[in-house]
């Protein structure tokens, strides 16, 4: 756990005891700060208590004393309408923050301080973190992997001088960070996603376009796509920058002076002349367009940190994937099962289909902003989709008559009649579930959908069962 030596004597509220509160309020005590904790869900409060966390009630507490509050990244503080705590910590003047914050802050002694690279996309985020973490571990490079993916920022193994902090950021967090504190900064793409939280795509742009001005010294890196308008707009922007070295990545194709993938291979022409750092066109945990972006991302922010073009190429190829993302189950006959749950907006869903042929798909949950219309390229490699949750009507009427469907309602039901059509179906195939929607109506969160998925895969029949769609 990250020791927090500078808030000693300090008093911090702290608003949300999920798993980044709780590591918050325990990281916070251990230094000897003052920690105001409470959270609104009852069943929290007591999992937190029963970890020796002292709860007071924020509804009713003086804050007046508080150097901060840790906000939990899920709870509103602007959008679509704040939570009553932050309009207070905001009238009161006092700053409203994230863990990633209380870490940045903590690694800041130029003898001790370990590297710092934050990644954040709208898509991707999770798999580039991975990755990076992958290569810097070959490499025999210390480092942390955590933040929004994994480990929380405060419950991740202290990193000193040679180690490296590897931080997923999501735009929540992104808000709520005022400390700069990072050495490279990877921007992969950005597409409409938490809407209603950012009041809009110009909040939503802005909250992701605030990493870099999280970067410090005249050494920092950063790492943009260049495959959509919004990601050039920012580099655009940047480029003014005197301090600030920016790499451009493609998944589309040379790109001078960037970091780019060329018929599957993964090309440097950051010095000039290109050259191939790894084809990872047969790598199975690297499929689809969208990873050759991800794949071009990890390159750029390794290549930046200085490692050599052989580390990273190992990295690359020894890739073992992520949970949830486009991760292969298993193959039963000649259909393979895929649990894509980590794919809660269109876009991922879009890029997950656009990597199969024959897809028995499975979709639904709670749908977000923009509908499903732009799911539409892929429709001619679904050759039958399987409704469930909430959202299951809207998808449905996106699909008309261009796509067979079922309204399943549940996953165990759409998984087994998914599973019965496509061993019916005679030849290769792939069961996928790609949601396109979020989990909350049937689900805690994504990785409860993906473990359900999982199970009901490993739950059945080895042999090639029959029936029809």
């Amino acid at each position: 756990m990250i020791e927090l030596a500078s808030t000693s004597g300090r008093t911090y509220a702290v608003m949300g005891l999920g798993a980044s509160g709780l590591a918050t309020a325990e990281a916070l005590a251990r230094a000897g700060a003052r920690v105001l904790a409470w959270d609104d869900d009852a069943a929290r409060r007591e999992a937190a208590a029963k970890r020796g966390v002292t709860l007071t009630d924020l509804r009713e507490a003086d804050l007046s004393t508080a150097r901060a509050l840790l906000l939990s990244p899920g709870i509103p503080h602007t959008f679509p309408a704040p939570h009553p705590l932050a309009l207070r910590a905001r009238a009161a003047g006092i700053p409203i923050l994230c863990d990633i914050d209380l870490l940045l802050g903590a690694n800041m002694d130029a003898d001790t301080r370990a590297r710092v690279i934050g990644v954040t996309g709208t898509n991707g985020k999770s798999t580039v973190t991975a990755l990076i973490g992958h290569i810097l571990t070959t490499a025999g490079v210390p480092c942390s992997v955590g933040g929004n993916l994994g480990p929380s920022a405060l419950g991740l193994t202290p990193q000193g001088p040679g180690g490296t902090y590897v931080l997923e950021l999501s735009s929540y967090q992104l808000e709520r960070i005022a400390t700069a504190g990072f050495d490279i900064a990877v921007l992969i793409n950005i597409s409409p996603d938490h809407l209603d939280r950012h009041g809009g795509m110009d909040g939503y742009v802005a909250a992701k376009e605030r990493l870099f001005g999280l970067l410090r010294g005249s050494r920092a890196i950063a790492v943009i796509g260049a495959d959509d308008a919004n990601c050039r707009a920012i580099a655009e922007r940047l480029g003014t920058s005197e301090e600030v070295r920016i790499i451009a990545i493609s998944a589309d194709g040379a790109i001078a002076g960037g970091v780019y993938v060329e018929n599957g291979r993964v090309i440097d022409a950051t010095e000039g002349t290109p050259r191939t750092i790894a084809d990872i066109f047969a790598v199975r945990t690297l499929p689809g367009t969208h990873n050759r972006q991800n794949a071009a991302a990890a390159t750029a922010a390794m290549l930046a940190f200085g490692l050599a073009p052989e580390a990273i190429a190992r990295g690359l190829l020894s890739y073992p994937g992520l949970a949830h993302r486009q991760e292969h189950l298993r193959d039963i006959g000649a259909v393979a099962y895929v649990n894509d749950s980590k794919a809660t907006n269109v876009e991922a869903a879009l890029r997950a289909i656009s990597c199969y042929d024959n897809i028995f798909w499975i979709a639904g949950g709670l749908a977000k902003d923009g509908g499903f219309d732009a799911l539409a390229p892929g429709f001619g490699r679904i050759r039958h989709a399987y409704l469930i949750g909430r959202a299951a009507p809207e998808i449905a009427a996106a699909l008309g008559d261009r796509v067979a469907h079922t309204l399943s309602g549940t996953l165990d039901a759409a998984v087994r009649s998914a599973h019965a059509a496509a061993q019916a179906s005679g030849g290769e195939a792939v069961v996928l579930l790609s949601p396109a929607c979020a989990s909350f109506d049937q689900f805690a969160h994504f990785e409860a959908r993906g473990d359900a998925f999982r199970r009901l895969v490993a739950d059945l029949p080895d042999d090639v069962p029959g029936g029809a769609a």
